[in-house]
């Protein structure tokens, strides 16, 4: 028997990975008419050690604008698939945020792209979804590239 979700988060980065994730997800929806939410996390930790100045500020918006860029394209493309999408933009560590929103939102499944944008991220912050397996109470669902 496959189970059916009825509330779906996914995590979404601008990365490849976030792509292939947030595309299972709708998957799911649609077959399942589920709600979906989507989430994108502003890392607030990359640049902690760093003197609070303007350059800082800046790098946060562009953050910022990054993550309503990709939650604008995910919420346009499931309106396409026929499925209303809410969006999250958060701020803070990406696991514990996508964590606590599960929690939040009462998800009953979490979908993960397997990996960041990049290696050097995974260096920096470490790999959320390995975060969000660990720590999550909700089932989890890790999208392989």
């Amino acid at each position: 028997m496959i189970p059916v979700f009825t509330n779906i988060l996914v995590a979404l980065d601008g990365s490849e990975a976030g792509q292939r994730a947030f595309t299972r997800a709708t998957e799911l929806a649609k077959a399942g008419n589920a709600q979906i939410h989507a989430a994108y996390v502003v890392e607030t930790g990359l640049f902690a050690s760093l003197p609070t100045d303007n350059t800082v500020e800046l790098m946060y918006n562009v953050l910022q604008k990054e993550g309503e860029s990709v939650l604008a394209k995910a919420k346009a493309e499931a309106k396409d698939d026929g499925l209303a999408l809410t969006a999250h933009l958060k701020f803070g560590h990406a696991g514990n945020e996508v964590v606590t929103l599960a929690e939040k939102i009462k998800a009953d499944l979490i979908v993960v792209g397997s990996h960041g944008k990049s290696q050097t991220d995974r260096l920096l912050i470490g790999s959320a979804s390995t975060f969000v397996v660990t720590h999550s109470k909700v089932s989890t669902l890790v999208v392989r590239s």
